[in-house]
């Protein structure tokens, strides 16, 4: 099984760069299923039904989210319409999931959304239900699992990989939007801190950049906005499962509308 999985996508730039992408990667590579964290994808902040069955449209095969899930009210009703996912750990009661099991190439593949703790609110230890989620799902004869471990710290991303390893298949960390280049796979786990934005990349980590300048500067927030123009950033993570393990993994990472190239191996630890 081969899965595609495309970090943070910021708006319609990010949009627009995954829709370009995605047809040729799919057929070249020989994608079988694609994740997106779209909790960004409506102006950078949540998810609309206009931005979501756009990119549904695309085939997309899960959509993870993160901090800014419930940015958009119009969210509760997508759950039911879209195979979105919020994060598993945030308080009970919610709307929604936070684990999706999906099939390809007559395998299953189980989709966990996890939400940090710094920074991030009022959620339960992601550590503790990640641990608790992996044992229930292999109970059920699900081995092949990828996890979306949206935090603001790299402790946090890089523990989580060492509470899991050899346990699921590929830990991808998102929210920051800036990529590492620490792709690895660790006892038959699939690695990396941050996949990296899909968006603008000639501003602040997607947004344009005087909004966050003027808030560096006097300490004063002011609303975000997305470049209607901008250049433009692809990224993505590919990893190849097998019962279980990942078996390779590398970034790729495409420029505007430049062919997308894989910029990163996976280095074995």
């Amino acid at each position: 099984m081969r899965i595609l999985f495309v970090g943070d996508v910021v708006g319609r730039p990010g949009r627009e760069a995954l829709k370009y992408h995605l047809p040729r990667l799919r057929a070249d590579l020989g994608i079988d299923l694609v994740i997106v964290n779209g909790e960004n994808l409506s102006h950078g902040f949540g998810m609309t039904a206009k931005s979501t069955q756009e990119l549904a449209a695309c085939g997309i095969d899960c959509f993870t989210g993160g901090n800014h899930s419930w940015d958009k009210k119009e969210i509760t009703a997508l759950f039911d319409r879209y195979p979105i996912l919020r994060p598993l750990n945030f308080p009970q009661g919610l709307p929604g999931r936070g684990t999706l099991v999906l099939e390809a190439q007559g395998e299953k593949l189980a989709v966990i959304n996890l939400l940090g703790h710094y920074s991030m609110g009022m959620v339960e230890n992601p550590f503790n239900m990640a641990k608790a989620e992996v044992e229930r799902l292999r109970n059920e004869g699900i081995t092949n699992i990828f996890i979306d471990f949206h935090a603001e710290t790299t402790s946090e991303k890089n523990g989580m990989l060492h509470l899991l390893a050899g346990q699921v298949s590929l830990i991808a960390g998102t929210h920051t939007h800036v990529g590492t280049d620490d792709l690895l796979i660790h006892q038959g786990t699939g690695y990396v801190t941050d996949v990296g934005l899909t968006g603008c990349f000639d501003g602040v980590i997607g947004v344009e950049k005087n909004a966050p300048l003027y808030r560096f500067t006097t300490g004063i927030k002011k609303s975000f906005d997305i470049p209607k123009t901008c250049r433009t950033i692809f990224q993505a993570i590919v990893a190849d499962l097998d019962s279980g393990v990942c078996t390779d993994a590398f970034k790729i990472k495409a420029y505007d509308k430049e062919p997308a190239q894989t910029t990163l191996q996976a280095y074995r630890l």
